[in-house]
C-alpha cells in the first residue's frame, strides 16, 4: 500500500473513493472524494487497486479525479444485471473471484473501474449472492426467495412507519381530524398501537410499533393512551384490563346458540326425579338492590324448641351438564365479575337471570339444606336433599334492615347469625369487619360513592348463614368421603385483637396478618372461620367453584357422576389463572372509578389513619374512602401508627393510578 493510490471502503451504507496520504503501521490517511481526510485501518478497504494519482497535483486536482472516478464506476456498476448472472452460475454452487466475475460482466475488458463497478453492484443487490470484497458464492433459488420475501417486509414495514407516523403526526397536530371510522390501513396501524399499549415489549409488534410512534413524536405510555382515545379506538375510561387479561365479554355463536335449544328443551320433567317438594316454604332471596342473578334463599320456621332454617341453592347442574359447551365457556370464565361500570356473567344472561335463578312465583329445582338448630343456635341435626322450591319474597339489604326490629322471621334469622357469630369465635375465627365502599356510575356516567356497614342486620345474617350453610356441605362431602374444592386457612401470622373488639386500624393491619387460603381436593381446617372443614357451593350461578362442588353434592343422590379426586385437583388447577384475572380485575377496576371519584375531590381536606412508618414516608388509610396513601417525611409532622391526621388531596389520576396527598 503506497500514498497515491486510489482505494475504495465503505461508510454508512455506501462505497466511497479515496486516495491514500499516508500509511502507518497498518492506518491509512486518507483524502476522499469529498474533500475530507480521514482514518482508518487497511482492512476496511474493499480490494487492492492498480490505480493511483499524481502526489504533486493539487488537493482540487485530486478531489475532481476522485469524484470523476466514482462517478465512472457508479456509471459502470449500473449496467451490470445481478439476476441474470445469478441465472447462469446459480446451479454451480461455488465460489467466484472478483476478476473472473468481472469478466462475465465485461468481456471486452477489465481495469480497477470495472472491478470497482462489479463490487458497487453487488453490494447494492445482495439478494442473489453472498460475498466479500474479492469473492462470490450464488444463493440457493430458496434463499433467493426468502430474502426477497423479507426485502418486501422490510419495504412494507417502512412504508408502515412513514405513512402511519405522519398521519398520526397530522391527526395530532390537527392538520387531519380524527376520522369517524378507520380505514382498512388506519385500522392496521391503530392495531399495532393498541397491542404495544397493552403488552409493551411482549408484542409482536413492539419495535414497528415504537418506530411509527417515534416518527409521529409520541410516546409510549399514557400519551398513547390518550392517542388512541383521539383516534375512536379506545373511551376515556376504556376497561385496558380486560384485553390485558384477555376476558371475553360477549358469549360465543356455539354457547348462545346451545342456551337457546336448552330452553327449548327444558320442561317439568326436568323438575321430577325424586325431588322433595318444599313448595310449601316460604322462601325468601336477600340480595344488592340491582341483583338480578339469585342463587340462594332462605326460609325459617319456629318449632318452639328448635327451629328449622333452609338455605336453598339454585340446582345449576340440573340444567348445565358437565362438559357441556356452556359448560366448557363457564370453567373458561370462572367467575362472573362485577364492576362499577360493568358485569360480565359467568352464564349467559337467559339461564343466570332466568331459568337458574330463584325467581319470585317461579317453581325451581334447588339443593336444599334444612338446619335443626336450638334456642342457642347450635346445630342439632341437618338434612341435604335435592328439592323443588318457589321463592316467595324478593328482598333487598335494605328491605331487611328496615324489618330487623319488627318481623319476626328477619329477627330469628338475625339472632341465629349473631349467635353462630359468636361460637365460631370460640372455635378461633378471625373476625375482620370493615365498611364496604359501593361504587356505581350515575346516569350522567359519573362515579358515586358510598359506605355499607357490613355488619347491617341484612348482611350480618346472610354472610353468618351462608358460612354455616357452606360449612354443613363441607362436613356432608367429608362424611361421604367425596372430594371436593375445600378451602383452608392456616392461623394467622399474628393476632392483634380478641373477637370483635378491633379497632379500625387493628381490623386493616389484622388483614394483612392473614394466612392465604388454600384450595385443595382434601379437607382441612379453616382456622379464619373456625371450622373444621369448608366449601363454597351457594352460588353455582356465579362461581365455578361452587358449581362443581354442587355437582358432587348431587352425585350422593345419584344425580351426577362425581369428579375423581384427581379431577378436582386438575379443575383446581385451571382456574387458577382465570380466578386470579377476575380477582384483578375486579380489584383495579373498582379502584379506578375511586380514583376517578376523587379527581373531583383534589384540595379537599380528608382524615388520615397512620398505618406504618417507612424509610421515606408514612403508609396511611383515608378511612373515607378505605384507600391507601403515602404521606411524606416532608410534610415535617411526626407521626407513628395508629395516629390520626389531616391530609390534603393534591393530585389524582386514575389513568395513571395516582394518588397524592400532603399534610393539611
Amino acid at each position: 500500500m503506497e500514498p497515491g493510490m486510489i482505494v475504495e471502503y465503505i461508510d454508512r451504507q455506501r462505497i466511497m473513493c479515496a486516495m491514500v496520504l499516508e500509511v502507518k503501521n497498518q492506518r491509512l490517511r486518507l483524502l476522499t472524494e469529498n474533500n475530507r481526510e480521514v482514518k482508518l485501518g487497511a482492512n476496511r478497504l474493499l480490494y487492492l487497486p492498480e490505480a493511483s494519482l499524481d502526489l504533486a497535483a493539487g488537493r482540487i486536482a485530486q478531489t475532481n479525479v476522485l469524484k470523476e472516478s466514482a462517478e465512472r464506476r457508479r456509471q459502470l456498476a449500473g449496467v451490470v444485471d445481478i439476476e441474470e448472472l445469478w441465472e447462469v452460475l446459480h446451479e454451480e454452487q461455488e465460489w467466484i473471484d472478483l476478476d473472473t466475475m468481472t469478466e462475465f460482466c465485461f468481456p471486452e475488458k477489465i481495469d480497477d473501474d470495472h472491478r470497482s463497478a462489479v463490487v458497487r453492484a453487488f453490494f447494492e443487490n445482495r439478494v442473489y449472492f453472498k460475498f466479500n470484497s474479492d469473492r462470490y458464492f450464488p444463493h440457493t433459488p430458496e434463499q433467493v426467495a426468502q430474502i426477497l420475501a423479507q426485502e418486501r417486509e422490510a419495504a412494507r414495514r417502512q412504508r408502515t412507519i412513514e405513512a402511519g407516523g405522519d398521519w398520526l403526526q397530522s391527526v395530532l397536530k390537527g392538520e387531519t381530524a380524527p376520522p369517524d371510522a378507520l380505514s382498512l390501513e388506519q385500522a392496521q396501524w391503530a392495531e399495532i398501537l393498541r397491542s404495544i399499549y397493552l403488552l409493551e415489549k411482549e408484542s409482536p409488534h413492539w419495535d414497528l410499533g415504537k418506530a411509527l410512534l417515534a416518527r409521529a413524536g409520541v410516546e409510549v405510555g399514557h400519551p398513547l393512551f390518550q392517542l388512541l382515545v383521539r383516534l375512536g379506538v379506545w373511551r376515556p375510561d376504556e376497561n385496558i384490563e380486560l384485553y390485558r387479561f384477555d376476558v371475553q365479554v360477549d358469549f360465543s355463536d356455539v354457547v348462545m346458540d346451545r342456551t337457546a335449544d336448552l330452553i327449548r328443551s327444558l320442561s317439568k320433567a326436568s323438575l321430577d326425579g325424586g325431588r322433595r317438594d318444599l313448595t310449601g316454604l316460604e322462601l325468601m332471596t336477600i340480595d344488592g338492590q340491582y341483583t338480578l342473578d339469585y342463587d340462594d334463599a332462605l326460609s325459617i320456621r319456629n318449632m318452639g324448641d328448635y327451629c328449622e332454617l333452609g338455605v336453598h341453592i339454585a340446582d345449576v347442574s340440573s340444567f348445565i351438564k358437565h362438559n357441556d359447551p356452556i359448560d366448557r365457556e363457564a370453567i373458561a370464565r370462572a367467575s362472573s365479575i362485577y364492576m362499577p361500570d360493568q358485569k360480565i356473567p359467568m352464564l349467559p344472561q337467559t339461564l343466570a337471570e332466568d331459568m337458574c335463578s330463584l325467581k319470585a312465583g317461579e317453581l325451581r329445582p334447588a339443593i336444599s339444606i334444612l338446619i335443626r338448630l336450638n334456642r342457642e343456635a347450635a346445630v342439632l341435626d341437618y338434612e341435604i336433599a335435592p328439592s323443588i322450591v318457589r321463592v316467595a319474597h324478593q328482598l333487598s339489604y335494605f328491605d331487611v334492615n328496615m324489618m330487623a326490629d319488627g318481623n319476626p322471621d328477619i329477627i330469628l334469622l338475625h339472632d341465629i347469625a349473631r349467635k353462630y357469630r359468636q361460637q365460631r369465635l370460640v372455635e378461633g375465627a378471625v373476625q375482620i369487619s370493615l365498611p364496604e365502599l359501593n361504587i356505581w356510575l350515575g346516569e350522567d356516567g359519573t362515579p358515586e360513592v358510598s359506605r355499607t356497614n357490613r355488619e347491617s342486620p341484612g348482611r350480618l345474617l346472610v354472610s353468618e348463614i351462608m358460612i354455616m350453610a357452606n360449612a354443613l356441605m363441607a362436613r356432608f362431602l367429608t362424611e361421604k368421603e367425596i372430594p371436593a374444592v375445600f378451602r383452608s386457612q392456616p392461623p394467622p401470622r399474628e393476632r392483634l385483637y380478641k373477637d370483635t373488639e378491633g379497632t379500625l386500624f387493628q381490623n386493616w393491619m389484622q388483614r394483612k396478618h392473614l394466612s392465604r387460603f388454600v384450595l385443595s381436593p382434601h379437607p382441612e381446617r379453616h382456622s379464619g372461620l373456625g371450622v373444621d372443614a369448608y366449601v363454597t357451593a351457594t352460588s353455582p350461578i356465579r362461581k365455578y367453584f361452587d358449581l362443581i362442588t354442587q355437582r358432587q353434592i348431587r352425585s350422593a343422590f345419584g344425580l351426577e357422576t362425581p369428579h375423581t379426586q384427581e379431577e378436582v385437583a386438575l379443575a383446581i388447577a385451571a382456574l387458577e389463572q382465570p380466578m386470579t384475572a377476575v380477582s384483578r380485575l375486579q380489584f383495579r377496576r373498582k379502584r379506578y372509578w375511586l380514583l376517578k371519584y376523587l379527581e373531583g375531590k383534589v384540595g379537599s381536606k380528608e382524615e388520615a389513619l397512620v398505618l406504618a412508618r417507612r424509610k421515606n414516608d408514612y403508609l396511611a388509610l383515608l378511612p373515607e374512602y378505605m384507600i391507601e396513601c403515602t404521606i411524606p417525611f416532608s410534610s415535617g409532622l411526626a407521626l407513628k401508627p395508629e395516629d390520626v391526621t389531616q391530609v390534603t388531596l393534591q393530585h389524582v389520576d386514575a389513568r395513571r393510578d395516582v394518588l397524592s396527598v400532603f399534610a393539611a
